[in-house]
């Protein structure tokens, strides 16, 4: 009789979450319900199951059990109808509250920071994602070190366990603290290559342009559409975590270099934007940022504010900017004629369809048009790369005359230097 071989099925069991969070008085910008149908999102996208959610009115979190006493031990009735094995919360958790909350449901606890931490170690591709989606997560444990992981071993992983690994939570902070040191200075080893190839671009006098929104606006898509590019683009939370540069050719013939850069949501968790510093300071060099906006989600406002305060702690809040209402085709046309709070200046556009991108390629050029310098001289034919970085570089005319090329236009301060120098003495007829 032959024998059979028995497979053992090493697949995770999904875990079943049940989501809580605070109905805050007077935030009308970010309604619990919202937040919640949020958490639930970034839940799924981590593997999650949502079976459940609750929510408590109160201005500020419980120091102890986030909720307050009597509603935190109602939770106890949740999981015996739910059977939900994992308890997200929608905002960071104290060590302590984290502890008070396990020991009450012999269940694991996770907030929304440590949610968002373990979707970015998924998606992370590239070393330096995966550097920096490091440094974040030990950044977050490091003072949550004196709570017992005990549950690791009842769960066998799961949600919240990657990025740095279950060993390295039940270090020591000394060994911790070494290992953030070294992750650092494997990341100040990719910003000096970032700032290398800043400046081969600067030399090269090509315009920058920062693609930056929430999550899951588009701007994958955009970018795509802009292009003509095949970059990873998915409906999902984070599907972009490491920054794409491609060659985008304005109407004027000018080139640009567009970045897509990692999407915000609210609630950020901080060692987030410190440990992706590195990545968003595409976002500080840029000549302009263009925004792009889900002009189909109700919340859109709420979400530019988010976007906003990210951009306030990175120092770019007051950079030069567009703002491109995105997936116009998913609304309706009485929606999309009525006046609103997208403002009047703002480029209405579906990177599906390719309705308004000519208007914001027009838009971006005239932004960065006004940045430059004016310019009228002639270059000799002898010089004739220079034409064409100029052509590239800025927005200009030619015409061929008899001692050379004449370029009327707007260039970048450098180049447009150099083309004056390049030019001999001007004669009538030039």
């Amino acid at each position: 009789m032959p024998r059979t071989t028995q497979l053992t099925d090493l697949t995770l069991p999904q875990e079943r979450a049940f989501l809580i969070g605070l109905d805050v008085p007077h935030d009308g910008r970010w309604p619990v319900e919202r937040s919640l149908a949020e958490l639930a999102a970034l839940a799924e996208t981590a593997g999650a199951k949502v079976v459940g959610s609750a929510a408590q009115r109160r201005a500020t979190p419980d120091p102890v059990w986030y909720f307050g006493k009597g509603r935190a031990a109602d939770l106890v009735d949740e999981k015996g109808a739910t059977d939900f094995n994992l308890l997200v919360v929608d905002d960071e958790l104290r060590p302590n509250q984290q502890r008070s909350l396990e020991e009450l449901l012999g269940v694991k606890v996770l907030d929304r920071s440590a949610l968002i931490i373990d979707i970015f170690a998924r998606h992370a591709k590239t070393r330096e994602g995966r550097l920096q989606v490091e440094l974040a997560a030990l950044q977050y444990h490091l003072p949550r070190l004196t709570r017992l992981w005990t549950h690791l071993s009842r769960t066998g992983g799961g949600i919240g366990t990657r990025g740095p690994g279950e060993s390295q939570l039940e270090t020591d902070r000394r060994l911790i603290r070494e290992k953030i040191r070294k992750v650092r200075g494997e990341l100040e080893e990719v910003k000096r290559q970032r700032a290398t190839a800043a400046r081969h671009r600067d030399a090269a006098d090509i315009a920058s342009v920062a693609l930056v929104g929430y999550t899951n606006t588009g701007k994958s898509t955009l970018l795509n559409a802009l292009a003509r590019a095949n970059v990873y683009a998915a409906d999902m939370l984070f599907a972009t975590l490491d920054p794409t540069s491609r060659a985008v050719g304005l109407p004027s013939g000018q080139r640009v270099v567009m970045t897509d850069t990692v999407g915000f949501i609210n609630k950020l968790p901080h060692d987030l934007v410190d440990a992706f510093r590195a990545t968003l300071e595409e976002v500080l060099r840029a000549d302009l940022l263009v925004e792009v906006v889900d002009a189909a989600d109700p919340n859109f406002v709420a979400q530019q504010a988010a976007v906003q305060a990210v951009l306030d702690e990175l120092g770019a809040g007051d950079k030069p900017r567009i703002t491109v209402f995105n997936k116009i085709d998913l609304l309706d046309a009485d929606l999309r004629a009525a006046p609103g709070p997208m403002g009047e200046h703002a480029v209405m556009a579906s990177a599906l369809t390719g309705e308004g991108l000519d208007e914001l390629l027009e838009r971006i050029g005239a932004i960065l048009r006004s940045q430059m310098e004016a310019i009228d001289a002639v270059v000799p034919y002898a010089r004739g790369a220079l034409v064409a970085r100029a052509k590239a570089a800025g927005d200009v005319a030619e015409r061929f005359t008899q001692r050379g090329v004449r370029l009327s236009g707007h260039l970048p301060q450098a180049i447009a230097a150099e083309v004056r120098a390049a030019s001999p003495a001007r004669r009538q007829g030039d």
